[in-house]
Formats: C-alpha cells, structure tokens, sequence
C-alpha cells in the first residue's frame, strides 16, 4: 500500500498542450505536485511522486552498473579553484557556468571554492595517487550526486535547471580499445534505461567538435524532439582520452615496467530526463505515468453514501489488499472531495490505472477499470483484476514507448537544400537531418542565421551523404546531421 497522498491543486491545467506547450508544461509539473519552485531560481524541488521516479531509476541504473564492473564512490561538492584550473579547455568550457564560495562566515577564503559543475578535477587528483601500476586498473568508478550550473538567464523545470540530480561515471583504463568498447556497453545501459522505465526513445549520434564535452576527444549523446519541435539533449558519454590523464599526471606502469598515461571515459544521466519524461507523455489532464516510474501504480475509488459506505469500503479495501501484491495500490476514500474531483485529480498525477466501485458493482462481481494513457473504461470480473492489472500495466507501458518513437519518428525531415532547412526549423520544428561537409564555419552559420545547432550526426548515417552536397555550402558532404532548435 503506498502512503497516503497529500491534498493536490483543485485547478486543472487550463491550456492545451498542442496550442501553448510552454505554458502547459509549466502548469503540469506544478499542478501534479510532481516537483515545486523554491525561493532559489532554478532549483526545484522534488515532491514524493517525482523523487519515486529519480529513485526508481537510480536504483534500476545503479544495478546494472554493478553488474558490468562500475563501483559506486563519492567525492565533495567543492572543488578548489587551482584543480579547475588544471586542464584549460576543461575550464574554459564551464567557467561561465560555476558558482563560486568565496567566504566563511565574515571570512575571506584564501582559495576560491567552486561548487561542483562536474567533478573531473577533484576526482583526478585523488585518481593520480591511487593508479600506479597496471594491476591498479580498469578504475570503474560512479557517483550519485547533486551540481549547479548557472550560466542561463531563464531556466526551465527539470530540462534546464540550476542544480540538478545525476550520474557521472569516470573510468580509467590501460588502453584506448578498452575505453572505447566501454561506449556500447554505457549508452545501451542508458537506452535500457529510458526505454523499459521511462518509455522514450532517443537519437544515438557523436556530438561536433564545437559541441563535444569540454576536455573529451569525442561526445556521443541520446537526442529527444520534444512536442514542441525544440530538442532535448538526454544522456551523454565522452571519450576523454588521455588530455585529462596527461593534465592530472594520471599514469601507471605497464606489464612491461613502461610508464603510460591512462585513457579516460565520462558520462551521465540527469534529472532531466524526468522533464523530457512529462512533456512526451502528458496530455491536456496532467502527467501521463509510466507504470515502473508512478509511486501510486493503480488507484482504487470507492462510490458510496452514508448508508452503502461501512460495506463498499470493506470490500474496497480486501480487493486493495488482493493487488496490492501486483501493484502499488491506494484507496482515496476521503470524504472531503466527490468521486468526479478525485478522477480529476488522479488523471492529473497521471497515476496508470484507476479502479471505480460501488455497491452496485460489488454485487454483481465487478469493478470498472480506466486506463490512463488512452482513458478507456472496461468492467472486469474482481476475481479477475489482479491478473488484468499485471497485464494493463505491461500494455500501457508498451503503448506510451510505441506513440513516443512514432513522435520521434515523424520528427525527422530530410532536406536537401538550405531553404528547406530554413523552413523547417522556423515553421513545424523537429530534426532537420541534412548532409553536411564537417565545417565549422558552416555549422556557425546555422547557429547564426537560424538560431539551431547540429545536435548530433546519428548512428547508422555515416554512408548516407556519399554524393550529396552540403546544406550551407555546397561542397561535398562527409556526414548526415540532425538539427534542430534546443533546450
């Protein structure tokens, strides 16, 4: 049984998804009390519903870490201003984003602290003390943990926000080939991730130079088109190489007593992804619940009045007790609010199935059974709930990932010359997948004109633009890209 739910807002969203995204986002992650605004801008926080889904996939992510060798640590949130400083591209990348502590009390600090954008630097240090020899490696390491960025103006719930919850993995190995096979086995634990819990799919490419993580080699990302036809960037992986080991003195003796310098992976998952989460799913009544990821799997709402009620709520809460081994169950029976503001409220907290019963419906066996994510009702037979339940969540879960990628499917343009790409993405947005000669100064020019960057050049592309000519400049193309408008 799942605890008792705290009172929720008595106004629904009062705008429509397709006609005002911005705003109808804005009302859903409030109005569900799946996350608040705090007195600090850009930083939320989580309500017990949208901290269930962060856990949920913590927990999940966590095991499958584990079992492919990743080892959970922690190091602090301040990082002293002389390591950030260690590695220069690294620095320059994030300098506009870090806070920094300055003072004690009423007290100077005689170094600068910053409060941790990302923890390359604190955690090198410590990495050049514990590698010393070849035994010492692979060094798979993870932690689970807060950080602020702050160099926006306007952040926005969860896709861009200020401090935000995450993983970030660094790895250490003794070669380049074990490092780069380490991609595959990261990106499908993230793909697993967002496709059997969060019911998304994404767009797996390699990032641009100018777009790659500051200090790796190479980036590769999981892409999200929102509703809106601005993109998301989700999950991220970067070959750093050896520019951090060589910046951190991070080296070891090989099996031949040779000294070399270790090569290095990133990557993570943030808080983010609950925000491309709602704004895929949600529909113009609140949240729309993965089954994994809601805290309050099915709700069961008994219908009575003062002479039905002793009786419907003992049957209630036996069947309660019959699914609550299947799912995570709670009974509303608070007599402050009607049946009709209670299947108001649920639809807004996106629960995935509701149950409604009555006396009526106990004396002829049989509940009614809502789906949230198509809204259709069906009586069922109670002794054949439990069963039905198990199989309703299953299939809810199935349709919200197949309308999802059949979104993220239709999103993607091809276009071949410059004016198409221009009409796509200042009229219907989405990806505009386009061949491109790998210049920056033609990438710049999207940046500029249309104010939309390569998001990444997708997997599976690479033979796509032998032929074809570059959207900016005309010359022979060397890759596909997406572009797009982003978050």
């Amino acid at each position: 049984m799942a605890d008792k739910h705290e009172k929720g807002s008595k106004d629904g969203i009062t705008v429509k998804k397709e006609e005002n995204f911005s705003e109808w986002y804005t009302q859903v992650i409030s109005k569900s009390e799946f996350v608040d605004y705090t007195a600090v801008s850009g930083a939320l926080a989580f309500r017990p519903d949208g901290y269930f889904s962060w856990e949920t996939i913590q927990r999940a992510m966590d095991a499958l870490f584990k079992a492919e060798g990743i080892v959970n640590v922690y190091f602090p949130l301040f990082i002293p201003e002389r390591l950030l400083n260690k590695e220069k591209e690294h620095v320059e990348g994030f300098n506009p984003e870090v806070a920094w502590v300055t003072h004690a009390g009423n007290s100077k600090l005689d170094e600068r602290l910053a409060v941790r954008p990302t923890s390359e630097t604190i955690m090198y240090e410590s990495y050049a003390k514990w590698i010393r020899s070849w035994r010492d490696l692979p060094l798979r390491y993870n932690q689970w943990n807060n950080v602020v960025r702050w160099e926006f103006k306007h952040p926005t719930p969860l896709l861009r926000s200020r401090e935000f919850l995450w993983n970030e993995g660094h790895c250490a190995f003794a070669t380049k080939e074990e490092a780069e096979a380490e991609r595959e086995v990261v990106l499908g634990i993230y793909n697993k991730i967002l496709k059997e819990y969060m019911a998304l799919p994404g767009i797996v490419g390699r990032k641009t130079e100018s777009e790659k993580f500051a200090g790796a080699e190479a980036t590769y990302s999981i892409e999200h088109m929102l509703p809106s036809g601005i993109s998301v960037q989700g999950p991220d992986f970067h070959s750093d190489g050896q520019n951090f080991a060589k910046a951190f003195d991070i080296k070891f003796l090989d099996e031949e007593g040779k000294t070399e310098y270790v090569f290095q992976n990133t990557f993570g998952f943030t808080t983010r992804e609950l925000g491309v989460m709602i704004a895929m799913h949600g529909d113009d009544k609140g949240l729309v619940m993965p089954p994994k990821l809601a805290r309050i799997q099915v709700v069961i709402i008994p219908i009575y009045n003062n002479d039905t009620k002793d009786s419907v709520i003992k049957s209630v809460r036996e069947l309660s007790k019959k699914i609550s081994g299947i799912a995570r169950t709670f009974v509303d029976d608070n007599d402050a609010y009607s049946p009709g503001w209670k299947f108001h409220e649920w639809e807004l907290k996106g629960v995935p199935i509701r149950v409604e019963i009555g006396e009526r419906d106990i004396k002829a066996d049989k509940a009614v059974v809502c789906r949230r994510d198509n809204g259709k009702k069906q009586d069922v037979k109670i002794k054949d709930l439990p069963k039905m339940i198990e199989s309703l969540l299953a299939d809810i879960h199935q349709n919200l990932y197949d309308k999802a990628l059949k979104a993220l499917k239709a999103s993607i343009h091809e276009v071949g010359t410059y004016a198409e790409l221009k009409k796509i993405i200042n009229g219907t947005g989405g990806f505009a997948e386009a061949p491109w000669c790998g210049s920056p100064k033609c990438e710049e020019k999207i940046k500029n004109d249309i104010q939309a960057k390569i998001t990444n050049m997708p997997s599976g592309t690479q033979g796509k633009a032998k032929g074809k000519k570059c959207i900016v400049c005309g010359e022979d193309a060397k890759h596909t890209v997406n572009i797009a408008k982003s978050y």
